[in-house]
């Protein structure tokens, strides 16, 4: 047992503390992002891009415009909030990586993640005047980056050494990342939809300085912390063996199926809410739904469908039908691809808008395929990665968040040179290809990715590392 005795030991509901105090800021932190989020390519092209008058006031938003202009061409509002969208998903998710680096070894975990709250805060505060726009995004995003790269990495050090209570310290964890996701569209929604935009970040933002005061009033729960060596001393790695060279190639030979997998994901939270707008009645009798409330579903459905999908495998497993880890892909990948293509659908009704039932179908269906991809592209990287490159490794699955978002925010920028048919239809080949792929090179990826003996079973990713990752 390691540290036990340095850890705090004050209990509520039979867990330490401190987990509730991590849990709590993790659903502020959550709630101010998902709400964020729902309303980000909306407020800028139904609002902010508008008047031109506004758009000169922004701070450094000329030269912003003409560095993507040089890039990628001239682009329309609407281009533009889908391109920066893009970007700012692409490093919501890639620099905890950077985040998780400066607190092992500089800033330590506790000060990480109360600079990055504080950071978080002034940002969706400073979503409240034009001219400070681009200034919030570079805020939000690094302080993104110093929380979600130090707050779940806290949780295993609250433990002893095999105490049976830390595998459901992470499903309550975890419960308060999907019940943010819920919530926050919900909430930031209606009250953008009553008041106006900025009242909707302005609970964004007070969301997360109510996690800021949950994580410092909590402070004495948190577990001790020591930094690692700062010198840069590393503890000296052996040799990779053939079988793990073999197995580290195997891996990135599969990252691209799941870069695959995330650009259409990535649609869902960027251009898909404009298609939303534009395309299908949101009225339920005289009530109309706010067009940031779908992206609930997306919060709600994990809770749903994952004890599904186990049981699902429990009962396959128990007949001896269970398919391998690259046949769960591929069948997520092709339901996955198939709900997108739903989508295309949508001009054949005949007023030319689609109903509601469309896309709350559409978020059924690719939520339950993409339990089957996510967790398990994960866990494979988990189980597969030699021991002393498994951090890295994760770290470079999680990255595949960042690729597709910076890709799926180009194909954003084109939506509108097309029409919202072969938009979806494009994403939903780019799935179904990758899910082709997978199934058909099976024997391949077995091969290569195959345990070399019983001691490398490893049946859960290793918590401590992957909790960052989940749902961003």
């Amino acid at each position: 047992m390691t540290q036990s005795a340095a850890r705090p030991n004050r209990e509520a509901f039979g867990q330490p503390r401190g987990l509730w105090v991590l849990a709590g800021t993790e659903l502020w932190d959550r709630i101010s992002f998902h709400g964020m989020q729902a309303m980000l390519v909306l407020y800028m092209t139904g609002d902010l891009l508008i008047d031109k008058a506004r758009v000169q006031g922004i701070l450094g938003f000329a030269s912003y415009r003409g560095m993507l202009d040089s890039l990628f061409g001239p682009l329309t509002d609407t281009a533009l909030a889908t391109q920066t969208f893009g970007l700012y998903l692409a490093f919501v998710t890639g620099l905890p990586l950077l985040g998780g680096w400066l607190g092992d070894r500089f800033l330590g975990r506790r000060l990480s993640v109360g600079l990055g709250a504080a950071l978080m805060t002034a940002g969706h505060f400073a979503l409240a005047f034009d001219k400070t726009f681009l200034i919030a995004l570079v805020l939000l995003m690094s302080g993104a980056g110093l929380l979600r790269g130090n707050l779940s990495a806290q949780i295993k050090a609250l433990y002893p050494d095999d105490d049976p209570r830390e595998v459901n310290a992470f499903q309550y964890y975890y419960f308060a990342v999907n019940f943010g996701a819920f919530i926050a569209p919900i909430v930031s929604g209606a009250v953008a939809a009553v008041w106006g935009w900025h009242a909707g970040f302005g609970v964004a933002g007070f969301g997360m300085l109510i996690g800021l005061i949950v994580y410092l009033s909590g402070a004495r729960d948190l577990p001790p912390e020591k930094l690692r060596d700062r010198t840069g001393a590393r503890q000296a790695r052996r040799p990779l063996s053939p079988d793990e060279r073999r197995r580290v190639l195997g891996l990135f030979l599969i990252w691209p199926v799941g870069v695959a997998f995330w650009i259409a994901q990535a649609q869902i939270w960027n251009v898909y809410n404009l298609w939303l707008r534009d395309h299908v009645d949101m009225t339920v009798g005289s009530f109309a739904v706010p067009v940031p409330w779908m992206q609930s579903l997306d919060g709600l459905a994990p809770a749903v469908f994952t004890p599904v999908a186990l049981w699902l495998w429990a009962r396959q497993s128990a007949r001896g039908t269970e398919p391998d880890e690259f046949t769960k892909i591929g069948q997520g990948m092709i339901l996955f691809a198939l709900s997108v293509a739903l989508l295309a659908t949508g001009p054949l009704f005949g007023d030319g808008r689609a109903p509601l039932w469309l896309p709350v179908l559409f978020h059924v269906l690719s939520n339950f395929g993409a339990v089957f991809v996510a967790p398990v592209l994960l866990a494979l990287f988990a189980t597969r990665a030699p021991e002393q490159w498994r951090g890295t490794l994760i770290g470079i699955n999680a990255l595949s968040i960042s690729a597709a978002s910076l890709i799926s925010g180009r194909m954003g920028s084109l939506y509108e040179t097309m029409t919202p048919t072969r938009f979806w239809l494009i994403n939903a080949a780019i799935c179904l290809a990758a899910a082709l792929f997978i199934l058909l090179a099976r024997g391949f990826y077995r091969s290569v990715l195959r345990r070399q003996n019983a001691e490398d079973e490893m049946p859960l990713p290793p918590k401590e590392e992957t909790a960052v990752i989940a749902d961003n």
